[in-house]
């Protein structure tokens, strides 16, 4: 029987699980391996494991050994990767051949905090697996096709011709969900939906029918929501004032990334349950501007949608942080749009205390990659 191997690949850990091949892949189980670097440690269900100095191959290969017995004579036929960038080449899954690769690799300034890290994944698999099929899955894929309004910034068209425009992210989060929709709520479905995507990275995306017709990410993952370490929206003048101060690229990319969010008005930490337990005057600042642009944002993605007939929330904050959802939802009755405090505390599916339905769904990109791995080894076995 054949085994499908997904990976996440990101700069200090790689996220995995296994699904055995089938009609719809069955989990068999996921973990992953955190702190990237010297002192690597593999989690694989309740168990951790100890593997010191790692980079991403000897990470693989860490993984390789752990899920052996779980394998139980599975053979890894097809691995499903995480590609953050596709460009505007990809817009559906890609056969992992040499070609392909080169490509992405070309693509690495559009990403150049994340896209290294998912094709060092994807060389380090290539290396333990060389029989196996490799799949890259895309977190802009989900975005391609809108229309050019949703898509463009208002600069000399040579640069949205050189690829300079809004890809959004988080694609594969917002895939599964689309499917969720499909399944259990078919008439919301096709409808208006604005989905937030909650956790340390974050954004938001308007759904109409289930395809994306706005994000709130643009050319970077930087942009739109405050995240965890991430600024989110900034007026590009402050950027060209702290060039002018003195402050290079690297510093700039710093400041940016992992200095900011929410960890960086807090003067604490990014962590949602330590700032939410905080009474520290500049936590509760920070969950205040956190809630008000999701709040913001939300304004503007019902006016791409001409309406709202749900919301969504997903990540780890949205899944799990009641408090969170109540305070992006105040005053959003113009929207249909309350929150059921009952259901709210116990994270309910459904949360809603209005005419338009809010629910918590969580998210599985892992089974989104696992999926595409699984309808490409069917199809290479025909």
């Amino acid at each position: 029987m054949s085994a499908i191997l997904t990976l996440n690949a990101g700069s200090s850990s790689i996220k995995f699980g296994v699904y055995v091949a089938g009609a719809d892949p069955q989990a068999l189980i996921d973990g992953q391996v955190e702190n990237l670097g010297e002192a690597a440690l593999l989690e694989i269900g309740e168990t951790e494991i100890a593997i010191g100095a790692a980079d991403h191959a000897v990470a693989v290969a860490a993984i390789l050994r752990a899920i052996e017995p779980v394998l139980d004579g599975r053979r890894v036929e097809v691995v499903g990767h995480r590609v953050v960038h596709g460009g505007t080449g990809f817009s559906a899954p890609v056969h992992l051949d040499d070609a392909a690769i080169a490509e992405l690799e070309g693509l690495i300034p559009l990403a150049p905090l994340h896209q290294p890290h998912n094709l060092a994944g994807v060389h380090a698999a290539r290396a333990a697996f060389p029989e196996a099929i490799q799949v890259a899955c895309f977190d802009t894929a989900f975005h391609h096709n809108r229309p050019f309004v949703a898509d463009a910034f208002a600069l000399p068209r040579r640069f949205y011709e050189a690829g300079v425009r809004r890809y959004g992210f988080h694609g594969l989060s917002y895939d599964y969900i689309a499917g969720v929709l499909r399944r259990d709520y078919p008439d919301l479905h096709k409808g208006r939906v604005v989905v937030a995507h909650l956790g340390n990275g974050a954004s938001m995306c308007a759904m109409e029918g289930g395809r994306s017709v706005g994000s709130s990410m643009g050319f970077s993952a930087l942009d739109g929501l405050p995240m965890g370490t991430r600024c989110g929206q900034i007026d590009p003048g402050v950027l060209l004032y702290l060039m002018d101060q003195g402050m290079d690229i690297e510093e700039m990319t710093t400041l940016l990334y992992k200095e900011s969010g929410l960890k960086g008005l807090s003067g604490l930490t990014h962590d949602m349950r330590t700032l939410l337990a905080s009474d520290d005057p500049h936590a509760v600042q920070a969950l205040d501007y956190y809630t008000f642009r999701i709040r913001r944002e939300l304004g503007a993605m019902a006016a791409v949608l001409g309406g709202v007939d749900a919301m969504v929330f997903t990540g780890g904050v949205g899944e799990n942080a009641a408090p969170i959802r109540t305070r992006v939802l105040e005053k959003t009755g113009f929207l249909g749009l309350a929150v059921d405090a009952e259901a709210n505390a116990r994270n309910a599916r459904e949360i809603g205390a209005g005419p338009t339905p809010v629910l918590v769904i969580g998210t599985d990109e892992e089974r989104v990659i696992a999926r595409v791995a699984n309808s490409w080894l069917r199809r290479h076995r025909m």
